[in-house]
């Protein structure tokens, strides 16, 4: 594999999922200097230097000039929104035109994330098993349609909602609702136009990962996410709760099917379109009674699956990344440690809905000082007077790494205890009922 001796990158996003990156990043003998767009993540901001340039949609043009400038290798895109913008593809081409290195799909692969009912077309078009699903743009057509189906059907915006805008009804008329406050009340904004009724499925859902590198696919170590607020998995729907890695709810012969039934078509498909995928297909499958299928696709990491996946990475991850973007992921080895690692996630007081920013945080230096543990920033903000506060929903992802699930279960919350802030909410039962780890 051709890959340079020291590799200067730029890392676009400020969550805890590009947190868990740059460290990843950052442990590769081959990197030279990791940029960052969003400093304001105190995690980043120890392990990158600042651009001197907008992370702008509108002032692309500039953030190409800063990579030609300060001789980017390799640009790793971890948020949707920008992919849904087409920054891959802009970014893809330095200014006299020669290619540069991107990871992460241009705007027309990142539409199998953006637009849900194009992914459905995509499913179909390559027989992929999926619920089944009927997209509406008229509120009134969609209400009839529910008033005449005796099943309950999940109601999804077809749009990017930060991971909040899939409705689980208990009965169609919850349905109908949510789809009005989708459709006319516009509470995902433009997300909300178009809506997906879906078949409602049964099962265990869990998050299977793949890297594309325009021939190759690698599919990663199943993950387990926890998407509802509460335990029990109640509450409203969030960006996600925590995560385990592996999830051993699924055997590898159910792996292979999703292989064999699920990438290899859709990466077929994607070729077929003459779509250039480089970067990550995220496969959210329900294990039903019938088999595995394909809730929806996401393409990039997950968070908070992206944490647990690199604290599991034996291999180097700027080689992994660098060889997907490069169309070279047949000449890489990739190692996973055999230890389970376990992701809980704090969220702010009055999250998902309306969170509150601004209470101060205490216990990160502690919780971090628990051998096996990772603490990862995401809506956290460091002010002048040396104050760490809480700056978004979902706060830290307390990620542990062990032997068990059950002994990485116990360290993450462990490492929880000792974190304080106002109004805290995490979930007690990340990973509980996962199958005893071998």
């Amino acid at each position: 594999m051709n890959i340079p001796e020291s590799i200067n990158v730029l890392l676009i996003g400020g969550g805890a999922r590009e947190h868990a990156l740059a460290l990843g990043l950052t442990d590769s003998p081959r990197m030279g200097t990791l940029y960052a767009t969003h400093m304001e993540n105190p995690g980043i901001a120890t392990l990158a230097q600042p651009i001197d340039v907008p992370a702008s949609g509108k002032e692309l043009y500039r953030l190409v000039q800063f990579c030609d400038r300060v001789n980017i290798g390799l640009i790793v895109i971890g948020p949707e929104e920008p992919l849904a913008q087409g920054w891959a593809d802009t970014l893809r081409k330095k200014a006299d035109g020669s290619p540069r290195l991107v990871f992460g799909p241009g705007a027309k692969g990142a539409m199998l994330e953006a637009d849900k009912a194009y992914a459905k077309q995509m499913m179909k078009a390559a027989s992929v098993p999926a619920a089944e699903g009927k997209v509406f743009t008229h509120f009134n057509h969609l209400e009839e349609y529910l008033n005449t189906r005796d099943d309950v059907f999940v109601i999804k915006a077809t749009g990017l909602a930060k991971g909040k805008g899939v409705i689980v009804p208990s009965t169609n008329a919850e349905g109908i609702k949510a789809a009005r406050d989708m459709m006319e009340k516009r509470i995902f904004g433009d997300a909300g136009k178009k809506v997906l009724v879906e078949q409602k499925l049964n099962g265990t859902e869990v998050s299977v990962l793949a890297l594309f590198d325009g021939h190759n696919i690698l599919v990663l170590p199943p993950c387990q996410d926890h998407k509802r607020l509460a335990d029990g998995d109640q509450g409203p729907n969030t960006g996600g709760m925590g995560a385990f890695c592996p999830a051993n709810t699924i055997d590898e012969k159910t792996m292979q099917q999703i292989e064999s039934e699920v990438f290899v078509p859709i990466a077929d498909v994607l070729r077929r379109d003459e779509i250039d995928f480089k970067g990550v297909l995220y496969a959210g499958i329900m294990l039903t009674p019938a088999g595995p299928k394909v809730l929806e696709f996401n393409v990039r990491f997950g968070d908070p699956e992206c944490q647990p996946l690199v604290t599991r990475l034996e291999s180097d991850l700027l080689e992994l990344l660098w060889a997907t973007a490069q169309g070279t992921l047949d000449q890489v080895d990739v190692k996973f440690s055999p230890k389970a690692s376990v992701c809980v996630v704090l969220a702010s007081a009055g999250y998902p809905q309306n969170p509150e920013f601004g209470d101060v945080i205490t216990g990160v230096e502690d919780a971090e000082a628990i051998e096996g543990v990772r603490v990862f920033h995401a809506g956290t903000k460091l002010m002048e007077n040396g104050f760490l506060v809480t700056s978004g929903g979902r706060v830290l992802s307390i990620t542990a790494l062990a032997d068990t699930i059950e002994q990485a279960r116990d360290l993450a919350y462990k490492a929880a205890d000792e974190i304080h802030f106002k109004g805290m909410q995490f979930r007690n039962d990340i990973a509980q009922n996962a199958p005893v780890h071998s």
